[in-house]
């Protein structure tokens, strides 16, 4: 039987909640008013499953999941919440909650969802899939722009790279550009860690397939 601790701080929603769940099947092990409580019976009980109010005075519900987790590392911590915030969302995945379940949730789609988390699932609120993926498609769309972009490379590096290509040595791509074999060294180190490869043979390859050499 899985042990369940419930933190909230409105003690008619507490108590219709220890009901539920004692009736689903599950052991309620303590409820909590406030986060101190909570964290309190989470390291002396270190229940399955934390049921955490996001709203609550003193500290909110996303201010004490990673404190909680410290206490209780085997516990999984759902967030409860009136709040349809994209941005609460976001910030109870990076703190480490397992689920964020709007209080409207009925009861036995809510005891449904804490049965999907312990089984090592994710739990969300219907009403706040859409959100998390128009959060997400945005965040990759900003942060993945600079990952997915083709690494650049200045005229001479490229240069360089079509040298390399017609099998030509350091020294001899020197004497070709006038330059000393440690520039050309230095030149192909900043290629490879521009582009994150180990050999020359890797760094022409690409550069060909992209067009920007011609090997032959």
């Amino acid at each position: 039987m899985a042990s369940v601790l419930i933190v909230d701080d409105a003690e008619l929603f507490r108590e219709a909640l220890r009901a539920a769940f004692n009736q689903e099947g599950f052991d309620v092990v303590g409820v909590a008013a406030d986060a101190m409580g909570g964290i309190d019976l989470a390291r002396e009980h270190e229940p399955d499953l934390v049921m955490l109010d996001l709203l609550m005075p003193g500290m909110s519900g996303l201010e004490v999941v990673d404190t909680i987790l410290k206490a209780s590392p085997r516990s999984r911590v759902v967030l409860l919440t009136a709040s349809e915030s994209a941005q609460d969302l976001l910030a109870a995945v990076k703190a480490g909650a397992s689920g964020y379940m709007t209080k409207d949730t009925p009861l036995p789609r809510l005891a449904a969802a804490m049965r999907d988390v312990l089984a090592g699932g994710a739990a969300i609120s219907p009403a706040m899939g859409g959100k998390l993926f128009s959060a997400l498609r945005d965040l990759l769309r900003h942060n993945g722009s600079t990952a997915l972009r083709t690494p650049e490379l200045t005229g001479r590096e490229i240069e360089i790279l079509s040298l390399v290509g017609e099998g030509k040595t350091s020294k001899e791509i020197a004497e070709e550009l006038y330059i000393s074999e440690n520039t050309v060294r230095n030149h192909v180190r900043n290629i490879l860690d521009k582009l994150g490869m180990k050999s020359r043979f890797e760094a022409v390859n690409w550069a060909y397939r992209e067009g920007l050499i011609n090997i032959g």
